[in-house]
C-alpha cells in the first residue's frame, strides 16, 4: 500500500514537472521569435550606416547598425520588438533619419548576427551594453532617445530607469508579462511563468518626458495596456492614438506619426 502511494506521488511529481517545464518552453517560444538571416540593409533604402559589433557585459559578441546625421542633436537607441532581426526594420531607421537623429539599433542576443539565446535577463544585459556602447562614441546622455518597439518597450524603460537619457518614447508596448499572459491564456494562473517584463511599476518612477503609442486596432497588444502603461506614467508624459494592426500601424499612421514625434522631440 505505501509502495503505490509513493508511485502516485511520483508519476504525481513527474507530470507536474514535466507540466512545468513544458510551459517554460511555450513562455519561452511566445517571448522570443528570433531569425538570423539579414534580409535587407539599410543601404538598400539608400541610408549610410555604420555595421557594428561590440560586447555585451557578459562577453557575448553583439551586433548592431549605427545611422549617421550630420549635426544631428539627438541619437535613438532602437529597442525592437520580439520577432526577426534589425533588418525587418530600415523603415523605421529611415523615419527617425527623416527627423534629423542619429540611430543605433542592435539585435539582442540570439538575434541576427548577435551570439548568445535570448533570454529576458539577457535582453536587459544587452540593451545597457548598447547604451554604454554609445557613451564610448562620446554621445552624451542627454543626447540619448529611447525608443522601445512592442517588447523592446520594456527594455528601453529598465534601461531608463537607472539610466540617464533625454526622453523616452515606447510604442505598442504592453504593461507587464502578467498582464499580456492574462490577455492571451486566460485559463492558465500568472505564477505559471517566470517572465515578468514590469514596466508598469518601472515607468513610474521615470521622470523624463515619455510619449507613449498605441493604436487602437492593434490586435496582439490590447490598446487598453497601452492606457494603462501611460495613465501608470508620471509627468511629463503625452500619448498618441493611432490606427492600424500591430505589425501595421508604422506604415497606416506613418504621417501622423512624424508630426508628431517631430514635434515632441522639438519640445524636449
Amino acid at each position: 500500500m505505501v509502495l503505490k502511494v509513493f508511485w502516485q506521488i511520483f508519476l504525481i511529481a513527474i507530470t507536474l514537472g514535466f507540466l512545468f517545464g513544458y510551459l517554460r518552453y511555450i513562455e519561452n517560444r511566445s517571448l522570443f521569435y528570433p531569425q538570423k538571416e539579414i534580409d535587407y540593409y539599410p543601404k538598400d533604402i539608400g541610408l549610410d550606416f555604420e555595421d557594428v559589433y561590440f560586447k555585451s557585459q557578459d562577453g557575448l559578441k553583439l551586433n548592431g547598425w549605427f545611422i549617421p546625421v550630420n549635426n544631428a542633436r539627438y541619437t535613438v537607441i532602437f529597442t525592437h520588438g520580439n520577432a526577426g532581426n534589425i533588418s525587418h526594420r530600415v523603415e523605421k531607421l529611415k523615419f527617425f533619419n527623416g527627423l534629423g537623429c542619429n540611430v543605433f539599433i542592435f539585435d539582442y542576443r540570439g538575434y541576427g548576427r548577435s551570439q548568445g539565446n535570448p533570454c529576458e535577463k539577457g535582453l536587459y544585459i544587452d540593451t545597457k551594453s548598447a547604451y554604454d556602447y554609445l557613451l564610448s562614441r562620446t554621445i552624451l546622455p542627454e543626447q540619448l532617445i529611447g525608443y522601445g518597439e512592442s517588447l523592446g518597450g520594456a527594455f528601453i524603460i529598465a534601461l531608463a530607469l537607472r539610466n540617464k537619457m533625454r526622453a523616452l518614447i515606447v510604442d505598442s508596448t504592453f504593461t507587464s508579462a502578467v498582464d499580456m499572459v492574462k490577455h492571451l491564456y486566460p485559463f492558465l494562473p500568472a505564477w505559471f511563468f517566470a517572465s515578468r517584463l514590469d514596466s508598469l511599476n518601472k515607468i513610474k518612477l521615470i521622470n523624463i518626458p515619455k510619449l507613449i503609442i498605441h493604436s487602437l486596432n492593434d490586435e496582439i497588444v490590447p490598446y487598453k495596456l497601452g492606457q494603462k502603461l501611460y495613465n501608470a506614467a508620471g509627468q511629463p508624459k503625452e500619448f498618441l492614438q493611432i490606427h492600424g494592426g500591430h505589425n501595421s500601424c508604422f506604415f497606416e499612421s506613418e504621417n501622423i506619426l512624424r508630426e508628431k514625434i517631430a514635434d515632441f522631440l522639438q519640445k524636449i
